[in-house]
């Protein structure tokens, strides 16, 4: 639907969308942005900073008090959040509650929801002890996921390579069965109290695999060299795991930027730029985290190329 068509209050929620989600790139998104960011960063070192108890006794009023000034902004970020994505669709039947559904279950609602529930619970159970509960107000570090888009590359970079993880992963229970009950045989007679079953086996086991070393010195030559191919073993599931996360976070790169030169080139192609064009640009470059050095590169070539043609 066309802007000029929208009522006054569905155009104050349409901008309301575009300023929170940074669907349009200007200069009141941006400052929306950094203002939620900052605020984020504040509040996970003001957590961190509460932690220390001389620190909590001296300036707990101050605390207390920034939180609430946090929880407020929070809130009503959230609420605008759901209001304004009533419009994220062109207005139709059922269209409205579209948007307020895909965002308050998808990660980043959920995430502004649980953040401050803890707050709310406080109110409403003064006298319970919610110290675990208080503990989600970290989840409001993820907030700045939305700003940046490392984390969703690295989500979609394992999702991509689900299957190298899966044979990664039983190689690695078929080595924890293999190790824990070799060790077993082997110290479980000179060591009962450390090695007294399989599953305790295990436990050293996954103790080596993830830290190096289980706690635990071997008083057999069979028992040394067992430990020692389990560490060789550790640092090599480590290896694999690694290459094939960059290479697929690498790939989940070089496809963004392949998205966004298809965008350019279509932009491109009348050789006239309109104002949405450029806007969406932006948008999209933000949204992929492209530099402006990427883009200025892209543009070269896509011109170079229609030139040519």
């Amino acid at each position: 639907m066309n802007a000029l068509q929208l009522t006054p209050l569905q155009r104050m929620q349409r901008r309301t969308y575009e300023i929170l989600d940074g669907a349009v790139a200007d200069s009141k998104s941006k400052a929306c942005e950094i203002f939620i960011a900052v605020l984020v960063v504040a509040n996970v070192l003001a957590i961190i900073l509460e932690s220390v108890h001389e620190l909590h006794e001296a300036y707990a009023d101050y605390f207390h008090y920034f939180d609430l000034v946090s929880v407020i902004v929070f809130s009503v970020e959230f609420v605008l959040r759901v209001w304004s994505c009533g419009l994220k669709y062109d207005p139709a039947p059922g269209s409205a509650w579209r948007g307020r559904r895909e965002y308050v279950f998808s990660p980043f609602g959920l995430v502004d929801f649980f953040s401050t529930v803890p707050f709310y619970l406080q109110l409403i159970f003064p006298g319970a002890d919610l110290r675990v509960l208080r503990m989600f107000r970290l989840l409001r570090i993820f907030k700045l996921s939305r700003y940046n888009s490392a984390m969703d590359d690295m989500f979609e970079a394992v999702r991509s390579e689900k299957d190298s993880f899966s044979s990664a992963f039983f190689l690695l229970f078929i080595s924890c069965l293999l190790f824990s009950s070799l060790i077993y045989i082997i110290e479980g007679h000179d060591q009962p109290d450390v090695f007294p079953s399989i599953p305790a086996a295990m436990h050293w086991f996954m103790l080596t695999i993830i830290s190096g070393w289980g706690n635990v010195d071997p008083v057999s030559i069979f028992g040394v060299v067992l430990v020692v191919v389990t560490q060789i073993l550790a640092i090599a599931l480590a290896a694999i795991l690694t290459g094939v996360v960059a290479t697929a976070y690498t790939a989940q790169v070089q496809r963004r930027e392949a998205l966004y030169e298809m965008e350019v080139r279509e932009v491109l192609a009348d050789g006239v730029v309109t104002e949405e064009e450029r806007l969406k640009l932006k948008s999209l470059q933000l949204r992929y985290g492209i530099t402006d050095e990427q883009v200025e590169a892209i543009a070269a070539q896509v011109q170079v190329e229609n030139k040519a043609h």
